[in-house]
């Protein structure tokens, strides 16, 4: 997996799992304020449409992810 596939990844449980925790009518309901955590986890992706950087993506990248697949490999 790429980073680009980790921050996919990544986003996507951080959003299901906010929203678990934040809407009412969940099992594993704790608190509203949890959609807090999903709008931000919104926003970082939006930003990262426009401007191409991830706070997410510099951690991966830190921890020796590839940034690009097999089919970059020369």
């Amino acid at each position: 997996m790429t980073v680009t596939d980790w921050i996919h990844a990544v986003a996507g449980f951080f959003i299901l799992l906010s929203l678990a925790f934040g809407v009412e009518a969940s099992p594993v309901f704790m608190s509203k304020y949890w959609l807090w955590f999903t709008a931000f986890v919104g926003a970082n992706l939006l930003q990262f449409g426009f401007t191409k950087f991830c706070p997410m993506g510099s951690i991966l990248k830190a921890f020796g992810i590839p940034e690009c697949g097999s089919c970059c490999k020369e």
